[in-house]
């Protein structure tokens, strides 16, 4: 009986790899659908897009093996540089000739002809410093004062970011701080002390730029300014609703032909709506939330308490940005910029992404495993 459970705690999910794999194919078959046509129109290379993200799949995958290999209990040595690297990175993002600008934002590094998009790392460097803290002394979460240095971590992240801007990758990063802490065993009323000031802080957020305010105006009505601020969520709606049940066929958008921006990246769930339909998205999301369930399954299995954290962090902010993602090309929420995990075009993401399921992979390995 110990042979065997020796040999499943071994194995590992190798489901939740797969899932991950097929996912990024899929969004690849999808992101060629999606830019085909202004990639051929704006670099005379219909398979631009594509060719960046396969580069950015082969990369993860390298690393998603390196991480899946290597005993995610060391990465608790790294922890600190990791951060510290990581907030030099979103400084990195304000030095002129270093940091990029597109669309009146700087989320950006460019070094040659390669761009870093430094959230996504503060993103993964919040999970493993609030792992790390955590595992020291779990019942320090018990505390307002104990959680205090997770919140200055995720404060100091969600300034830097703001201040890019980039609201959405804010939201996400301070629903997954809460998240952790919460999972951690953080009590019921500094979760309520919490959430209050961040929801509060979102609305003073949204007042104090306009652009902002106007993205608010064009969710609340869209006809308003169909040809402004209501465009891309319209052109969105479009897309979906043209997809019916069964969508209008793969490879047969009409949305992508320069009426959806950011068809290939943000959006690019509106594109694969229209070509498979609602029936054709039940199946997507069901790979969506396996992935998700697999990775909770994961952090209830764990051997400490710094693997279930870690997992539930990788987990939570691949589930938060899915959905905030879903609720956007909707039209539930007020439209923001925010890739697909493991879907979108955007090389930083997927590396990292596949990185962070690594380690999952890596926790299962180690873990009490019976699925």
């Amino acid at each position: 009986m110990k042979d065997l459970a020796r040999s499943k705690e071994s194995k590992g999910d190798y489901m939740l790899l797969i899932a991950v794999v097929l996912l990024s194919i899929i969004g690849t078959i999808f992101i060629y659908s999606a830019s085909n046509y202004s990639a051929q129109k704006t670099y005379n290379d219909s398979l631009y897009f594509v060719k960046k993200q396969v580069i950015g799949i082969l990369l993860g995958t390298i690393v998603m093996v390196l991480t899946a290999i290597y005993d995610y209990n060391k990465l608790k040595k790294f922890t600190p540089y990791i951060c510290i690297i990581s907030f030099v990175l979103l400084i990195l993002v304000f030095v002129p000739k270093i940091g990029v600008e597109n669309y009146g934002a700087k989320r950006w590094i460019g070094i040659g002809g390669i761009t870093l998009q430094p959230s996504e790392i503060a993103k993964f460097s919040l999970i493993l410093f609030c792992a790390t803290y955590v595992s020291k002394n779990p019942e320090k979460t018990k505390t307002f004062l104990g959680i205090l240095p997770v919140l200055i971590m995720g404060g100091a992240t969600c300034l830097l970011i703001i201040i890019e801007p980039n609201m959405s990758i804010t939201v996400c990063v301070a629903l997954l701080m809460i998240t952790m802490l919460f999972c951690a065993g953080m009590k019921i009323k500094h979760f309520f002390y919490l959430i209050i000031p961040a929801v509060l802080g979102g609305v003073l957020l949204i007042l104090a730029e306009p652009y902002r305010l106007n993205r608010l105006m064009a969710f609340i009505n869209p006809w308003s300014n169909p040809k402004g601020e209501g465009y891309q969520l319209l052109q969105s709606l479009y897309a979906l609703g043209s997809g019916g049940w069964f969508g209008v066929g793969l490879f047969n958008s009409r949305q992508k032909y320069s009426f959806l921006p950011f068809a290939e990246s943000d959006f690019i769930l509106s594109v694969i709506g229209e070509e498979i339909g609602f029936i054709g998205l039940f199946f997507f999301f069901a790979l969506l939330f396996f992935i998700v369930y697999r990775g909770l399954k994961i952090a209830s299995r764990s051997k400490n308490i710094f693997g279930y954290i870690l997992a539930v962090g990788i987990t939570m902010i691949f589930g938060i940005q899915t959905l905030v993602n879903a609720l956007v090309v909707t039209g539930s929420i007020p439209p923001t910029g925010l890739p697909l995990p493991l879907v979108s075009s955007g090389n930083t993401s997927i590396i990292i992404f596949m990185a962070e399921m690594g380690i999952l992979f890596n926790i299962s390995k180690q873990g009490s495993l019976t699925f």
